[in-house]
């Protein structure tokens, strides 16, 4: 009996981020028997899906971090590393420009397929000072990276420009942000109940899913439903997620009186049934590629307000309401509003009918590997 091909996926850490979460839930809809997943990633500590990965069978290879102190260190990590596993045929790096590194060390070992995947598109007018002052070499390593490529996989329009250069749109291979779409089909019964164990009965529920970042704008939504609560106290905000500035934003809440209201969940495995407690979705991001969140919150049924930053291809259902994030925290509240006597409907056959279910596109992918090796 043949053995499945490997392929060598490249991360940071397995947590629950967005294109973590993808590349699990192609993972989890993968024929095995043909194809398996590997990690590579670039920390010590264990993360959120390794126990999943190790449990469907996957390998995970800890590298160091990609720091420019560690540069020899890991340039002689990845040498090693290629020597002792020519098995890999095929590369699938998720780290934006840092795959470079992998790449150039794959192509000395012959290695024949190298996959760069695009899943964010950064706006650096919008990002801290130490982002900023990465602007200059992150374009020059992106440059390098689509000469090192044979492939150049995007979530997004916008995120393939960013990485791969507007002159190769035509060269771009778009890989759907795909999920389990009838997980999330909204369910009556199981709102009211989830509802009901977070002590959320009778509460209108505004919801968030992200990584406490510059990105993701905390600090804007805050003011949103502090305006908000103020006109409909019988109002909370769950937000999902962790991150470095948790903190900061724990200490605004507070400060504006929020803290019984605004409810810090951390990192969930539970989100198909989290999102059935959401009455609607709040997400002003500052920028995105094309975020899984959105996809998940729409097939969960909830109206979304979320900034006009992100690609329009994230538009998937009819309630879908875009905003500048230059507009005043009133305008927000206004359409959050407007979104407070919407019904809830189960939009599986519209997350099917746009693409975006995880079966097809599986299929798909393993079908995408098996053919560049035939």
């Amino acid at each position: 009996m043949n053995k499945p091909i490997r392929i060598l996926n490249l991360f940071t850490i397995m947590n629950r981020g967005g294109a973590e979460t993808m590349v699990m839930n192609y993972y989890r809809a993968i024929d095995k028997s043909k194809i398996q997943f590997d990690f590579m990633v670039h920390r010590q500590e264990r993360g959120a899906y390794d126990d999943e990965i190790e449990a469907m069978g996957g390998r995970i290879f800890r590298m160091c971090p990609i720091y420019p102190q560690n540069l020899f260190k890991y340039q002689q990590l990845l040498k090693t590393f290629f020597d002792n596993h020519p098995e890999y045929q095929i590369l699938h790096s998720h780290m934006s420009e840092l795959g470079y590194f992998a790449f150039k060390e794959a192509i000395k070992h012959g290695v024949p397929v190298r996959i760069c995947h695009a899943h964010n598109a950064p706006v650096f007018s919008s990002e801290t000072a130490i982002e900023k002052l990465k602007r200059i070499p992150r374009e020059l390593l992106a440059r390098q990276m689509r000469k090192l490529s044979t492939d150049y996989f995007t979530c997004s329009q916008i995120a393939g420009e960013w990485l791969f250069g507007k002159k190769n749109r035509e060269k771009l291979i778009f890989m759907r942000n795909a999920i389990d779409a009838a997980a999330f089909a909204y369910n009556e019964a199981t709102s009211q109940k989830v509802k009901a164990e977070f002590g959320w009965a009778n509460k209108y529920v505004i919801g968030h899913v992200g990584r406490f970042c510059p990105q993701k704008n905390h600090d804007f939504l805050i003011d949103i439903f502090h305006e908000f609560h103020a006109k409909h106290p019988e109002s909370v905000l769950a937000l999902v997620g962790s991150g470095e500035l948790q903190g900061v934003i724990q200490e605004k809440v507070k400060h504006l009186g929020l803290g019984k209201d605004v409810c810090f969940l951390g990192n969930r495995a539970d989100m198909p049934l989290l999102y059935q407690a959401f009455d609607v979705f709040l997400f002003p991001s500052f920028y995105e590629g094309l975020p899984v969140s959105l996809i998940e919150a729409q097939a969960s049924g909830l109206p979304c307000v979320l900034s006009d930053t992100i690609s329009d291809q994230t538009r998937l259902t009819p309630v879908y309401y875009p905003i500048s994030i230059k507009e005043k925290p009133e305008v927000w509240v206004t359409q959050l509003e407007k979104c407070m006597n919407m019904p809830h409907v189960d939009t599986t056959a519209m997350i099917k009918k746009a693409g975006f279910d995880i079966s097809n596109n599986a299929e798909w992918l393993t079908n995408f590997y098996l053919n560049k090796l035939s």
